[in-house]
């Protein structure tokens, strides 16, 4: 099998995965491999030729199955409506201290959404002040839960200006980077893509999006508040809500609670970082990837030998 249409299957078990057919300009930027426009076209082409991918509509698969372009195109729509709230939460949390950042991740960055779709947020914070401002984040969260809007505000990835760079570099954190729409904090967000230049080794036609952040406006109360902690007492604070919130998600994960996705909840904890555990949907995610890859690579060599 040619390299290139080897990337192509690649890229679409990838968004199989998730149900997610991908136009011919998507599936390009997605190629782990650079290739010619013309290159990909040919071999796309003849995949589509020899049935081992299916067109519905604009939207191309490895599954044949036309319900599925139905259900993305239903999915951009809600995601369009869900995008605008997503700017209204972002103009809001931008407002809290040391808070630098703030961009779309998860499905609704990927342009899809249904209805039981929650905002997820990435969060970047001042450096050595992620804690103090990821604490006051979810005290107001808290609040979200008597009006039902805590979906509206899912703040479950959070980094600061001291350690931009993603730790995991992997085809999964390489798509989630390079899909997260910026709403506030472009200067950070330069900062943050250029931290992160690694990316281009798995998605080299892939360009990250910074246009989309708005610059973040001095604020006088938050600037107050921001200049009453920026002192030992202040980094001794952010210590020790650390420690406090990374005890409390160890008790959660040996209580083997679950999240409303069915998943063990657990968070790794660092000075710099608050974000998902890897090893559990991450890691199962792309063991996932792997298997499913080998399985259509070998059904299209047995095809080509019968």
């Amino acid at each position: 099998m040619s390299v290139i249409k080897e990337n192509i299957l690649e890229t679409l078990a990838y968004f199989d995965m998730f149900d997610y057919p991908l136009t011919r300009a998507e599936l390009y930027l997605f190629l782990q491999q650079k290739h010619s426009f013309e290159v990909f076209d040919n071999a796309l082409q003849r995949l589509l030729d020899n049935g081992v991918i299916h067109q519905f509509d604009k939207f191309y698969t490895l599954k044949n199955d036309h319900h599925l372009a139905v259900r993305r195109n239903e999915g951009n729509k809600k995601a369009a409506e869900l995008t605008k709230v997503a700017e209204k939460v972002g103009n809001m949390l931008i407002r809290f201290p040391f808070v630098r950042g703030i961009a779309i991740s998860g499905s609704l960055s990927k342009n899809f959404a249904d209805d039981n779709s929650d905002i997820d947020l990435f969060i970047i914070t001042a450096k050595n002040k992620l804690w103090i401002a990821r604490t006051i984040m979810h005290c107001f969260k808290k609040l979200t839960f008597l009006v039902n809007k805590e979906h509206l505000f899912c703040m479950n990835y959070y980094i600061d200006e001291q350690q931009l760079q993603i730790a995991e570099q992997n085809i999964y954190t390489a798509i989630e980077v390079c899909t997260l729409i910026p709403l506030q904090g472009d200067t950070v967000f330069e900062k943050f893509y250029a931290a992160n230049s690694w990316t281009r080794d798995f998605l080299p036609n892939k360009n990250m999006r910074i246009s989309s952040a708005k610059p973040v406006r001095n604020r006088f109360f938050k600037n107050l508040y921001e200049l009453l902690f920026n002192n030992k007492a202040g980094n001794a604070l952010d210590n020790k809500l650390m420690k406090i919130t990374a005890s409390r998600w160890l008790k959660k994960t040996r209580q083997k609670r679950l999240n409303s996705h069915g998943i063990i909840m657990a968070m790794d904890t660092g000075k710099h970082f608050a974000k998902p555990e890897p090893t559990n949907f991450q890691s199962k995610l792309l063991a996932r990837y792997e298997r499913r890859i080998a399985y259509i690579l070998n059904e299209y060599e047995n095809s080509l030998s019968n």
